[in-house]
């Protein structure tokens, strides 16, 4: 097959997920206009080709980590992002958040680590019966706790110590993550829509953000990409 053939491909495929549909253009930040391909019913449209090698770029970046055992953080916590990213996350062994950002996982990695480790104990003990010495209120209460931090920490088992990327959907939903790599020279990866600015994300990927198809889409071609290394 052609590499015009597999572009052609490549656009319809994006084109059908709803990849390069992007906000109205009213909503457009000024830094993004360089990525615009067009417009349809006052909605931008991201350049194909941008978008095309902006993938590549990322999956690459992204592809070196994984060959050399490095630790990728997912991030998506809006429902269209959920599954997706627990699901990227998964196949590569990674720790993901879904439910909320938890200020200070990067830049109080100390202190949250220990509390994702109390956690883990607990569950444990709970699962052990191990707790069942103490009163019914207070098993009940330790039980109540349980399930409040396994929401936050159990994506984050996997992250032992800092990780070496952050991949992003919606940086507008997660500025203080986006912030927090930024602080400790963390690189970030992440779909950047056309009402985003793409300023301080290394390795953008420019593509709709706000879809569940779109993602998706984004996620399973970056997979195929990195499951080569």
């Amino acid at each position: 097959m052609s590499s015009d053939t597999h572009n052609t491909d490549a656009v319809l495929e994006m084109v059908k997920a709803g990849v390069l549909f992007g906000h109205k253009k009213t909503k457009t930040h000024p830094r993004m206009k360089p990525y615009i391909g067009g417009r349809r019913n006052e909605i931008e449209l991201l350049d194909p080709e941008v978008t095309e090698k902006s993938l590549n770029i990322a999956a690459e970046f992204l592809k070196q980590i994984v060959k050399g055992n490095g630790l990728i953080l997912f991030v998506g916590t809006r429902p269209a992002a959920k599954t997706s990213i627990q699901s990227f996350a998964d196949a590569f062994k990674a720790p993901f958040v879904t439910f909320r950002w938890l200020g200070g996982i990067l830049t109080n990695f100390k202190i949250l680590n220990q509390r994702s480790v109390y956690y883990q104990d607990l569950k444990a003990k709970h699962e052990k019966g191990e707790l069942s010495k103490y009163t019914k209120k207070e098993q009940l209460d330790f039980a109540k706790e349980v399930s409040k931090l396994s929401r936050i920490f159990n994506g984050l088992q996997p992250l032992t110590r800092l990780p070496d990327a952050l991949f992003i959907i919606d940086i507008e939903e997660h500025a203080t993550a986006v912030r927090e790599a930024q602080r400790m020279h963390i690189p970030v990866v992440a779909l950047i829509d056309t009402n985003d600015d793409p300023l301080g994300v290394e390795y953008p990927i420019f593509a709709n953000d706000h879809t569940k198809a779109s993602i998706e889409w984004v996620i399973e071609a970056l997979k195929k990409k990195i499951e080569e290394a």
